[in-house]
């Protein structure tokens, strides 16, 4: 998984808007969505400044990140099973995602 995934995903795990964390980051919302989208890749300094607002080490958010698959010594088992719960997460992300689109979309429809 790349790190421009992990950073998506813990910040839907999160609950967070783009525009909330971007703020928090004090990046730009295209910004972060040209990281989030795999567009731009994120400086250490910004993955450190994403485990500083989500209480945890960037080394844990790289780690995360890491493509285990490489790993000789996971089992076939252990492999099928992060894929499962990666997949869980890539969908539980897409459809907090669509909402939020969705929630913004119908804020920002003209009223006539």
């Amino acid at each position: 998984m790349m790190i421009n995934e992990t950073l998506r995903l813990i910040r839907i795990i999160h609950d967070l808007s783009v525009t909330d964390l971007a703020k928090q980051l004090g990046i730009s919302v295209g910004q972060l969505s040209k990281i989030e989208n795999c567009n731009a890749t994120p400086s250490l300094e910004l993955i450190e400044e994403y485990a500083s607002i989500f209480k945890t080490t960037s080394s844990a958010l790289l780690l995360f990140a890491e493509n285990l698959d490489a790993e000789k010594k996971r089992s076939k088992m252990k492999i099928s099973i992060r894929n499962k719960m990666f997949k869980l997460l890539q969908i539980l992300g897409d459809y907090k995602d669509d909402k939020e689109k969705r929630k913004n979309y119908t804020r920002a429809k003209p009223t006539v």
